[in-house]
């Protein structure tokens, strides 16, 4: 009886620590929307709410969905980061499953150039001066060539996964006259589903919050992304800022239309919605993949 009385008081502590993380964990996004969806003019004179909208208003949203920066910069976003995730998966893969195979020539080669390239780079100069002579800077290419290949810590987690498929499967295939490809296409692949799935999730996440590349290697505005099109109005939004706080004798018709008081749109609004439309595709992408996170780094972990 005291040992069920004090399951149940933990039991209970336990769901209050949990509610209490989760409620810490949701509430940045509940503010930023409730926010955004404030009116820009309530929230510039009465300063930001916290718990509902005082004055709602979808005018930021409008302005978002309609700004023909925004489009661009989301439409580079997804075709960068769609395109980046299948090829470096599929580029990656094939890597990893090449290095896992003990007949590979010059492996100890290959294994120290890996380990040498996760602790050395050139730094940002170095890859500004490369991707520059290789004609990559200020195109659209310099979104997706350099990040064809996932980087050795994923050749790590995939070439642990393969490792633990049964060699009977490989010596029966090659038995049957199949090739490399085919091994890999038709039995490695399928096997590897959990491991490719949360390496898949990861590196969506990444290319989709990348902001700079957009900052170093390209100038042109419509090659931005969205999430450094995000950063340019929190600058812009800081810089409004402190031009008010510095000017303090400015015009009421200078301030207004600096800071938006004529408006239900204002600078900081117009911010938060932006950054919630950019956090939407990775929260509806979470729960889909949520049960292959544990399955498949702990199978790309231990298995070998």
């Amino acid at each position: 009886m005291k040992r069920l009385k004090k399951m149940d008081l933990f039991t209970i502590c336990n769901a209050l620590i949990m509610t209490l993380v989760v409620l810490l964990s949701v509430y940045p996004l509940y503010y930023a929307v409730i926010n955004s969806l404030n009116d820009g003019t309530d929230t510039t004179n009465f300063g930001m709410v916290q718990l509902w909208p005082r004055q709602f208003s979808l005018d930021s949203w409008r302005m978002v969905v309609k700004d023909p920066a925004i489009l661009t910069a989301l439409g580079i976003t997804a075709s960068r980061t769609i395109i980046v995730t299948v090829c470096q998966l599929i580029f990656t893969s094939m890597f990893a499953y090449a290095f896992s195979r003990p007949y590979l020539r010059f492996r100890k080669c290959y294994a120290a150039l890996g380990f040498m390239s996760m602790y050395i780079s050139g730094g940002i100069v170095a890859t500004f001066l490369l991707l520059s002579k290789m004609g990559l800077y200020n195109t659209y290419w310099v979104y997706i060539i350099p990040s064809l290949f996932g980087g050795f810590y994923n050749v790590i987690i995939y070439t642990s996964n393969f490792r633990g498929i049964p060699d009977e499967l490989f010596e029966s295939a090659q038995l049957d006259g199949a090739s490399e490809y085919r091994i890999f296409f038709s039995i490695v692949l399928p096997l590897s589903k959990a491991v490719i799935a949360a390496l898949a999730v990861f590196t969506i996440v990444g290319v989709w919050n990348d902001y700079t590349t957009s900052l170093f290697y390209t100038s042109n505005t419509e090659l931005q992304t969205l999430q450094y099109y995000i950063v340019k109005l929190v600058r812009s939004e800081a810089a409004l800022e402190q031009i008010v706080k510095d000017n303090s004798s400015l015009s009421s018709e200078v301030f207004a239309l600096l800071y938006g008081r004529n408006s239900s749109i204002s600078a900081r609004t117009l911010e938060l919605a932006a950054m919630i439309i950019a956090a939407i595709p990775m929260i509806a992408i979470y729960p889909f993949a949520q049960k292959f996170f544990t399955k498949g780094v702990l199978l790309g972990s231990i298995k070998g």
